[in-house]
């Protein structure tokens, strides 16, 4: 299921503004500070789907009936990028195991590039709810090609991507390609891709503007 955020403008339509403005760019803590955000609102609408149960509580004048997170998540970030947006899922499930995932476009012309996955930590995820979350879903093959190699730590129970902005055609491949019942929030869809695959209008690579230019 696709979950679009720009369909009803909140506050993190605000914030996606300001990650696109070359002008706020030249800041990279608030460029960082605002994926933070942008990760916080969409974990938040996100955790209105996820199952609760009902726990006695007491307080110190009484017993209270309240809605508990039936299960904890665990967050996959997708190196680089993912970091700032990680830190914003941790704000919202603090409580939650994490997973890091090393994922770049190895290129062989300018235009053509394959995946490559080298570092993986996770705990096990074997029947557990899979929050993957990476500022930006161009073509989806890095999420397609870090959920397959996630499955060697085990099957989740429900796969839930989290994004701030994406193209039809990554959600398209990823509705192929991943689970049925995945689903998939971001805060903003763009319409294209360039030859060499960046999104338009985008906002550049999200991973320079956050950490620094790399070589």
């Amino acid at each position: 299921m696709l979950y679009n955020l720009s369909d009803n403008p909140s506050i993190a339509s605000h914030y996606v503004s300001e990650i696109r403005d070359v002008n706020i760019q030249k800041d990279p803590m608030r460029f960082r500070s605002n994926l933070e955000r942008i990760a916080s609102v969409l974990g938040y609408e996100a955790s209105k789907k996820m199952d609760y149960i009902q726990r006695e509580v007491q307080t110190p004048l009484g017993l209270s009936q309240e809605s508990h997170l039936s299960e904890n998540p665990v967050l996959i970030t997708i190196l680089r990028a993912g970091l700032a947006m990680h830190n914003g899922l941790l704000h919202t499930f603090d409580r939650c195991d994490s997973a890091f995932v090393s994922a770049y476009r190895s290129h062989s012309t300018k235009e053509d590039f394959t995946i490559e996955v080298e570092y993986l930590a996770a705990p096990d995820l074997d029947g557990k709810i899979w929050i993957i979350s990476d500022p930006m879903l161009a073509t989806g093959n890095s999420m397609v090609e870090v959920y397959k190699a996630l499955l060697k730590f085990g099957t989740p129970k429900k796969v839930v991507v989290i994004v701030s902005i994406a193209t039809p055609q990554a959600i398209g491949l990823l509705e192929k390609e991943l689970p049925k019942s995945t689903d998939i929030w971001t805060a903003a869809i763009d319409p294209e891709l360039t030859s060499e695959s960046y999104i338009v209008p985008g906002l550049g690579d999200a991973g320079d503007l956050a950490f620094g230019t790399k070589l």
